[in-house]
């Protein structure tokens, strides 16, 4: 598969996106996220206000956004079609992802913390939750043969969704000392127990 090398527009793109982001933070920790404006983090990346909208819909887009979940869909798209279904989810965080996450470990510890502490990051996530879940079931859907809409899928895409979360909800709690994806996969440990555990009562009744 040939690797689509991203145009010099795109790559512009890219950077004054990435600009924005880094400025936001760094004003956002020296100053407060409700006493940074707009017009601030625009003149801190040297672009105008109106330019700032071409990029982000709003102040709460620049912690919110990232490309981390268009990156899982599409590692877990490539995963083979054989491979069980935790098992490729765990390769996924691990294989594909895992050197990226350690790579932006303090950005994404920073946006955490933040999205943690501020009430309107924190609904907004909840929102963000709900549209990963739904585009979670539908894959798990797909690699399993299974109607997108079955009950027990939304359980089972809720349940990973709201593993990552913890997983996240913890790793800010001890400051970031433990490994990001090694929590991750603590959580992907229980999700699968608990998963075991259902299926065996299940047939035990």
């Amino acid at each position: 598969m040939t690797e689509v090398v991203p145009g010099l527009r795109e790559r512009k793109k890219q950077r004054t996106r990435a600009a924005i982001q880094r400025e936001a933070m760094r004003l956002f920790l020296k100053q407060g996220y409700e006493q940074t404006t707009i017009e601030q983090i625009a003149e801190a990346a040297d672009i105008s206000a109106s330019t700032f909208f071409n990029y982000f819909p709003s102040k709460e887009d620049v912690v919110i956004s990232d490309d981390y979940d268009p990156l899982m869909v599409a590692a877990l798209a490539a995963r083979p079609r054989d491979e069980p279904l935790m098992l490729a989810i765990r390769r996924m965080m691990n294989d594909d992802l895992g050197e990226l996450l350690e790579r932006d470990r303090d950005v994404i510890l920073a946006r955490s913390k933040l999205i943690l502490s501020v009430p309107d990051l924190r609904a907004r996530t909840w929102e963000q939750m709900e549209i990963a879940q739904d585009v979670l079931r539908v894959m798990i859907a797909d690699r399993l043969g299974r109607d997108p809409e079955d009950f027990e899928l939304r359980v089972m895409a809720g349940l990973l969704v709201g593993g990552l979360m913890a997983a996240v909800q913890e790793w800010v709690r001890n400051d970031g000392r433990e490994s990001f994806t090694s929590l991750i996969g603590r959580a992907l440990d229980v999700i699968e127990a608990g998963m075991r555990s259902g299926t065996e009562d299940s047939r035990s009744k």
